[in-house]
């Protein structure tokens, strides 16, 4: 992406590079398609895209259940998903 800033975060650990602008959601897509687990042990991913369904929660730089698809990528931002923990 000539001309384009890009922005290095990392997602459970494994380095990203997104454009500055892009989405949390966006940047973990390129890692996992599962965000999170339900109370219930089920996989969970992004559902509408606009911070409604609250599907996508995160932990970013230690602050948790932070919609992801609703926060802009900052560099050095450090996104942990529980997509991968067992119920």
């Amino acid at each position: 992406m000539t001309g384009h800033r890009m922005n290095v975060i990392h997602v459970d650990g494994q380095r990203v590079e997104v454009p500055a602008g892009a989405s949390v959601a966006a940047a973990i897509a390129q890692v996992t398609i599962l965000f999170r687990r339900s109370v219930t042990g089920e996989a969970r991913a992004p559902l509408c895209g606009m911070g409604v369904c609250f599907e996508c929660r995160v932990t970013i730089d230690g602050v948790a259940h932070v919609r992801s698809c609703m926060t802009p990528v900052l560099h050095g931002m450090q996104v942990q998903t529980d997509a991968g923990a067992a119920p």
